[in-house]
């Protein structure tokens, strides 16, 4: 972090203009520091972001982009990916799969999947990416359910399980991973960005304790089949929910992306 660079658009609506320019200019090139600073300051134009509180992210106008952005992180934990990640070894140590090797092939794919998704995100979109990945991981779940049935062959369980798991997690990196932190930063205006952003991300480490901590238990309780069952349900109300709310962010500034999501009055 030593090495990182500190916000602009923070140090512009803390007055530091001086450091705000050698930031950009580290950032974007002295060409477009002039240009930069002058549009986030047109945008920070009466912004009181110090006075902004809690409930009017819980009862106000912005109530709809708060309300999409935590039902989002919510649906990303509830489709079972930490469940899936804690417990991966698991699943291939049943199948004969050493644990060393299980966890090599699970961060490869998680690593392949998220470089693709850095390259398809402005070209297919956010919203795009977020559906396939939600559909991806509900068809990935459906064959942990195949798996767990005990009619199914033996050759057929060690493809079904590890296949399955290795497909769920491409799918989430593909899109229900690093789209919703992106879509974020994008969807909330900037005057309530810093606080919605850490409500979200309240709700989001939140529902993932839970998951970690049920998981284990209802897997003993009620079987493998019904608790994937239950993250397949979850990735297909994530579908519906991502199409009825979610807006397209690509190709559009902040002022749009902010007007698409306000009140209707």
């Amino acid at each position: 972090m030593e090495f990182c660079a500190e916000s602009p658009h923070w140090l512009v609506k803390r007055g530091r203009i001086d450091l705000a320019e050698e930031e950009l200019e580290k950032l974007m090139g002295a060409s477009h520091v002039k240009y930069a600073i002058a549009e986030m300051s047109k945008t920070d134009k009466g912004d009181e972001v110090d006075n902004v509180r809690f409930g009017e992210l819980l009862y106000g106008r912005h109530f709809k982009v708060v309300y999409i952005g935590s039902a989002l992180f919510a649906l990303q934990q509830l489709s079972g990916i930490n469940a899936v990640f804690y417990f991966s070894s698991t699943v291939f140590k049943k199948a004969g799969v050493p644990t060393d090797t299980a966890n090599t092939c699970v961060g490869i794919v998680n690593l392949t999947g998220s470089i693709i998704a850095m390259m398809l995100m402005d070209r297919l979109g956010r919203k795009v990416l977020l559906i396939g990945s939600f559909l991806g991981m509900a068809v990935a779940t459906g064959l942990q359910v195949a798996a767990a049935i005990s009619v199914i062959p033996s050759f057929a369980v060690l493809y079904l399980s590890v296949g399955g798991t290795l497909l769920y997690v491409l799918a989430f990196s593909l899109g229900a991973g690093p789209v919703p932190s992106l879509l974020l930063s994008e969807i909330f205006p900037g005057r309530i960005r810093a606080k919605a952003m850490a409500l979200c991300m309240a709700a989001h480490w939140v529902i993932n304790f839970l998951v970690g901590l049920l998981f284990l238990p209802m897997l003993e309780h009620l079987g493998p089949q019904i608790v994937y069952a239950v993250f397949a349900g979850f990735c297909l109300f994530a579908v519906a929910f991502v199409k009825k709310n979610v807006v397209e962010t690509k190709g559009k500034t902040l002022q749009e992306i902010e007007f698409a999501l306000l009140p209707s009055h």
